[in-house]
């Protein structure tokens, strides 16, 4: 994928979470726009932020693991780094927690709210090495736009 795929594909997500101030419907919506949208993947979806703990969200995908500890895996890592993890192959990753047996890489990406993690994006491919640099950041902006989009208007109780 390059950047006027993403780009393009950003305008998508702009469009679909306008006017939405539901989190768990955006975050149902956003995760399908993204697993329809990029080929090669077996699973995305949201962990969100509760009681110092990941708690599975809305996802497109195989039965997922429910609950992550911070710190764990490449998504509780990713959380308590609170920076996005990209990696070409799980296998080598120390602690990594297998829901999906079929997944070879990863990338995990923060979903920030005045400054406070509040969840994770993580997205699956059963592909070793199957997200590059330009994925990363295009995958970054949408998860910008995600959070200005929903977070300007939203009502919901984020805890």
């Amino acid at each position: 994928m390059n950047s006027e795929f993403y780009a393009s594909l950003d305008r998508q997500a702009k469009a679909l979470l306008d006017g939405e101030d539901d989190l768990i419907a955006a975050m149902a919506n956003f995760s399908a726009l993204i697993n329809d949208a990029l080929e090669d993947l077996n699973w995305v979806g949201f962990y969100l932020l509760k009681n110092k703990q990941l708690v599975l969200g809305p996802f497109q995908g195989k039965v997922a693991c429910t609950r992550i500890p911070l710190g764990k895996g490449v998504c509780g890592t990713a959380a308590s780094e609170r920076k996005t993890l990209r990696i070409a192959d799980v296998h080598q990753f120390d602690g990594h927690i297998a829901c999906d047996g079929a997944s070879n890489s990863e990338i995990v990406i923060p979903v920030m709210h005045e400054q406070q993690m509040v969840a994770v994006l993580d997205i699956d491919s059963p592909s070793l090495a199957r997200f590059s640099e330009t994925d990363q950041a295009g995958l970054e902006k949408l998860v910008n736009s995600f959070e200005n989009a929903l977070f300007a208007q939203t009502t919901t109780n984020l805890s």
